[in-house]
């Protein structure tokens, strides 16, 4: 039977011409056809001890959702993703699937997984389409108040989860907008917006608050928040605070952060100048440093910008480069030119202070580090330049200290994140939880999902039994 199915190949979703969509914003992939989906969920074999649900941090029945849609039953698949999952537009779209459910799933042995992503996507996209808008069934009030920090995929997952079991949820979020690292970090061409609006209006339809503009550690501490009568309070501020390189020349106009970079072009749209009043630094040769994610969409935002040129600059090798395999290969397709095993050692600059070039030094690669990546070591006088008059560091994020700064009994380890317990999310101090890249430093969106779930289960359990 499987056999059978994988002969069908999996189903590729259709995708903008790179030439175009490399000087446009609107989305890479256009999404499955309801003819599309069904082909694509008549190859999972539906296994008995799926290994695509092991592989997901928040535990959703994988096959049960691709039978149904399987059978064209589109309605009762997203609500089956539901039950575990209040994000399924997002996750489907920027979920690494290829090292989690779909690393996982048995057909990987004989050729491509299922593409559960698309089909999470596709149930999504459906359901905000055709749906009738109707909500899942919540539980009688508790008569309970939580209060959580930051609308980010964690904080999201938390409200999702305790308004559903009865408890009054409000979400503080200090920009103008929800949504955290979905709304400032990841591209219009990755997520668009307008869903991530979608997904919060879900909730607030559920019945949760959402109040933006609320710096919590500024505005109001944790203690006054439970002066306030909150019971409970969440913490998932992120971790968005930017890295530099500290190597000379970096006060050079024309360097700035992928954190200032992006949430220009994303939160504040200045990609939409002059029709949004947001500037942009517009540079016409590009060096994105760092190969992650962030610097994928650094270097894609760049060249949608109008950039001649964009260069990714990375000390390691591309077996090495942590970003998604579907990132790298949209970028290359794009003309994203990637200079590997090469590391910045100063930037060069004109007499006005502007960035005109940068000096970088060649590498090889030596044993594995700490990370279990080989480590990038230099190779004496290969000093060479690259002419520049932009650059975007992408090298990592630190912990957002706002919040933990005004709160001395709230532990944190020796980078400034909050020490929490990975199972629970309970931190140091009484009634209050915490988790995604505020916890463990930046990861995945889903991982932070997954922490989400993790803490609203144990904020559940405080509520009705006790800390």
């Amino acid at each position: 039977m499987s056999e059978k199915k994988e002969k069908t190949g999996r189903v590729p979703m259709p995708e903008q011409d790179p030439q175009v969509r490399r000087r446009n914003f609107q989305e890479v992939p256009t999404g499955y056809t309801p003819a599309m989906a069904q082909e694509e969920a008549a190859r999972c074999v539906q296994c008995k001890k799926p290994g695509c649900v092991e592989g997901c941090p928040v535990s959703v029945d994988i096959p049960g959702f691709i039978n149904l849609v399987n059978k064209g039953d589109f309605t009762a698949a997203i609500r089956h993703i539901w039950s575990m999952n209040a994000l399924p537009a997002v996750c489907g779209r920027v979920c690494p699937q290829e090292i989690q459910c779909e690393g996982k799933c048995i057909l990987n042995k004989k050729g491509a997984a299922v593409a559960i992503g698309n089909l999470e996507r596709f149930c999504a996209d459906y359901e905000r389409e055709h749906g009738t808008g109707a909500l899942p069934p919540k539980a009688a009030s508790t008569g309970k108040r939580i209060a959580v920090v930051g609308s980010g995929p964690s904080g999201l997952t938390v409200a999702g989860d305790l308004i559903q079991k009865g408890h009054s949820v409000t979400i503080m979020e200090a920009f103008h907008k929800p949504g955290g690292v979905l709304v400032y970090g990841i591209p219009e061409f990755r997520l668009p917006k307008a869903i991530v609006a979608q997904e919060v209006n879900f909730l607030e339809r559920l019945g949760v608050k959402v109040e933006c503009n609320a710096v919590v550690g500024r505005t109001v501490s944790l203690d006054e928040l439970f002066e306030q009568g909150y019971d409970a309070i969440y913490l998932g501020v992120g971790a968005g605070l930017p890295s530099f390189m500290n190597i000379p020349g970096e006060n050079l106009i024309g360097i700035l952060s992928a954190n200032e970079y992006l949430t220009r072009a994303n939160l504040m749209k200045a990609y939409k100048f002059p029709e949004v009043d947001t500037p942009i630094p517009l540079g016409k040769n590009v060096v994105v440093l760092g190969a992650g994610n962030v610097a994928m969409d650094s270097a894609r935002t760049a060249m949608r910008l109008g950039a001649d040129s964009v260069r990714i600059v990375y000390r390691r090798s591309r077996d090495e480069m942590p970003a998604r395999a579907a990132e790298i290969h949209h970028a290359g397709e794009e003309g994203i030119e990637f200079m590997l095993l090469t590391a910045p050692t100063r930037y060069l600059g004109d007499q006005s202070g502007r960035l005109t070039g940068m000096e970088c030094l060649k590498m090889e690669l030596g044993e594995p580090d700490a990370s279990g990546r080989r480590r990038p070591i230099p190779i004496k006088g290969s000093e060479f330049e690259i002419q520049c008059d932009l650059v975007v560091v992408a090298v990592g994020s630190g912990a957002n200290p706002l919040l933990t700064q005004s709160t001395p009994d709230l532990k944190l380890n020796k980078w400034g994140y909050i020490q929490a317990d990975l199972e629970t999310g309970k931190t140091s101090k009484r009634g209050v939880w915490a988790g995604g890249d505020i916890v463990t430093g930046a990861a995945t969106v889903i991982l932070a999902m997954g922490a989400g779930r993790a803490a609203a289960n144990s904020i559940h359990k405080y509520l009705t039994w006790g800390w």
